[in-house]
C-alpha cells in the first residue's frame, strides 16, 4: 500500500506530518477522522480533518496536501453532481 506524507493543520495533530494511506488515485482521502478515547471509558471523541491542496509555490511546500481541522466535525455530503437539485 502506498502512503502519502500529509501535514495536519490545527486541532490535536497540529504541525505533524504523517503517512496517510493513498487511494487508487494516489491521493489521500478527502476526510480524515481521528478517534481519541476518553479517560472515563465513554465513547471516543472524533476529530475531523478535511483535505486541501498545500498552500504556496510548489518548490517550498513540505507536502502536496494538508489536512485542515474542522472543529464542528462536519463531513461533506458527497460529490456534487450537476444534474442533481440542490437541497
Amino acid at each position: 500500500m502506498r502512503h502519502e506524507d500529509t501535514e495536519f493543520v490545527g486541532g490535536p495533530l497540529d504541525g505533524r506530518v504523517l503517512g496517510v494511506l493513498a487511494g487508487m488515485t494516489g491521493q489521500p482521502p478527502r476526510v480524515y477522522t481521528v478517534p481519541v478515547p476518553t479517560p472515563e471509558g465513554g465513547p471516543p471523541v472524533v476529530h475531523v480533518y478535511h483535505r486541501e491542496p498545500s498552500p504556496g509555490p510548489r518548490g517550498s511546500r513540505r507536502t502536496r496536501w494538508v489536512f485542515v481541522y474542522d472543529p464542528e466535525g462536519n463531513r461533506p455530503d458527497g460529490p456534487k453532481w450537476p444534474w442533481r437539485k440542490s437541497s
